[in-house]
């Protein structure tokens, strides 16, 4: 006798933190209804996780809710660069960067920005954009265990608040329960990499005059080195709410307890500089940095994203980017699966294509906390200043995945930001026209693969509409230039084909998540059957 169920929903998503959240305003987006529980009773209170890296943002404006995210962000827009010194009142003091986007270069490569919001202000934003595309999203409901078949999983839920418990059937189990992740821990899914790297306690306080040493250093954060009290100082509101990251040393027996409100207050006084400085604690958390990578990324029916695939050193807010964008990955292929117009071994390209990104990202966010020498970690020696945050961010590479044409020995991250089309890369950004309305190409990719040609690229198009009826996959086909009978025209002066790594008569197929899948970078001779062989490989169909 098969158990009773009382729910039945597509994808089922556990954890409403940053990104669970986002993998459910993702699936909004595309249509596949879901469900999302949350053990906490409600969103984050503390200020953490506020750096969202410029690939973040892209994906965020596509899926329409940048302007929400820079509104809830707007207190901390005059914020930018890493301050390091030994107090906020001494002389000495170095800039490890001054500003993020120096020259304002990175708006030639995207239409997007960094945006300094902590995860309290952005949670709110994910959760009632992704409500408003019809999410079922309950806070306050555990997971409390799952099997899986071959058809799906069967949870059991339960609520924190009545007791209630009640089973949900799911095609398809997205963990987002974190670093200590119950669902990895269930499937039996070890981890590898450094481990620990070093704990702190972030202390929230509110100090009046504190604003008034800072003066117009509105800096993202400050490394304050004292050795008899060194720490982390970040602004909540630039005047009176501030956060500090303490050094905590449990590996040497030292109790969380120790951290009193006094100790913390002293601690904060010392390490800015002002001894007079009247210090309010108002909460506590501790945290662990590490570098962890999940040997897995899926079992079954069931997928890792964010912390439960992967665990990064802060600096640099490297994880939870890289979280958002696993889930952005995801999306697109459980909606593909699920509507009918890919394969189900698409799935198997998500921890292909991911977990090399986590692996080298990770260890280039251990890389940056030991160059910014960031409190409680102990700097390996001769690490310097780091170079290639823009690659990080922007310059990943799929070498193995849902992509046809890569050079599987290339690195994943290059040394140096590079945008040229290549298969597996993200598509290059570039602001077109379409009846005189002003976009740019990212804003093309979500709902459907595109193929992008040029002025002459009018038989790819026609292949590409024979190909989509043909398979049944859903398929935008744009001609790019400045002819009567193009779809859209590049701003003047801008060269499509060039810009691309396509000439005259060649083509590329973009994914929804907008990266290229594949290139040709001129005509052939049967483009019906090139295009209809690069549909079936990369949807694995």
């Amino acid at each position: 006798m098969k158990p009773k169920v009382d729910d039945r929903v597509p994808v089922l998503i556990v954890g409403g933190s940053l990104v669970g959240l986002s993998a459910s305003l993702f699936l909004g987006r595309l249509g596949v209804r879901h469900l999302l529980v949350e053990k906490h009773a409600d969103t984050s209170h503390h200020p953490r996780g506020r750096g969202n890296n410029v690939r973040t943002m892209e994906l965020y404006r596509v899926a329409g809710i940048e302007p929400a995210i820079r509104e809830a962000a707007s207190v901390l827009a005059p914020n930018h660069g890493i301050l390091q010194a030994p107090s906020l009142t001494g002389e000495e003091q170095e800039w490890l960067f001054r500003e993020i986007d120096p020259g304002g270069r990175l708006a030639r490569f995207s239409p997007s920005s960094w945006c300094l919001c902590s995860q309290n202000d952005l949670e709110p934003v994910l959760r009632r954009a992704a409500r408003e595309l019809g999410a079922d999203i309950r806070f306050g409901t555990e997971l409390l265990s799952f099997e899986q078949d071959a058809d799906g999983v069967t949870a059991l839920l339960r609520s924190r608040e009545s007791g209630e418990e009640r089973s949900v059937r799911a095609e398809y189990l997205i963990a987002a329960d974190g670093p200590r992740s119950p669902a990895r821990e269930r499937l039996g899914i070890g981890q590898s990499g450094q481990g620990e790297l070093f704990h702190n306690v972030s202390i929230t306080f509110r100090a009046k005059r504190l604003a008034e040493a800072v003066g117009d250093r509105h800096f993202i954060a400050c490394y304050l080195t004292n050795p008899d009290a060194d720490g982390a100082l970040l602004p909540v509101d630039n005047r009176e709410e501030w956060v500090f990251h303490a050094p905590w040393h449990p590996e040497h027996g030292e109790p969380l307890e120790a951290f009193t409100d006094e100790r913390c207050a002293r601690h904060i006084r010392a390490a800015v500089g002002m001894p007079g400085l009247d210090v309010e604690v108002t909460g506590k958390a501790p945290w662990h940095a590490a570098e962890r990578v999940a040997e897995r990324y899926s079992g079954g029916r069931v997928f890792l994203a964010g912390d439960s695939a992967h665990e990064m050193s802060p600096t640099g807010a490297f994880g939870s980017n890289t979280g958002i964008q696993d889930a952005h990955n995801l999306a697109w292929k459980l909606a593909a699966v699920l509507g009918g117009w890919a394969g189900p071994a698409l799935l198997d390209t998500y921890g292909r294509e991911r977990r090399p990104v986590a692996q080298v990202t990770g260890e280039r966010a251990s890389a940056r906390s030991a160059e910014h020498s960031h409190p409680g970690y102990a700097v390996v020696p001769g690490v310097g200043r780091q170079a290639g945050v823009l690659a990080v961010a922007l310059g990943y590479r799929y070498r193995d995945g849902a992509v046809v044409g890569t050079d599987p020995a290339g690195p994943v991250v290059p040394e140096a930001f590079e945008s040229a089309g290549e298969p597996g890369s993200r598509a290059p950004h570039q602001w077109l026209l379409r009846a005189g309305v002003r976009l740019s190409t990212l804003d093309l990719y979500e709902q459907a693969p595109v193929l992008l040609t040029g002025s002459g690229g009018t038989a790819w198009q026609e292949a590409a509409r024979r190909a989509a009826d043909r398979l049944a996959v859903p398929l935008d086909a744009f001609r790019i230039g400045d002819g009567a009978d193009d779809d859209l025209a590049p701003e003047p002066g801008a060269d499509f084909g060039a810009l691309h790594g396509i000439g005259p008569g060649g083509a590329l197929l973009v994914r929804p998540d907008g990266f290229v899948a594949w290139r040709s970078e001129g005509p052939v001779g049967d483009p019906d059957a090139v295009v209809g062989h690069v549909l079936r490989t990369v949807l694995s169909l």
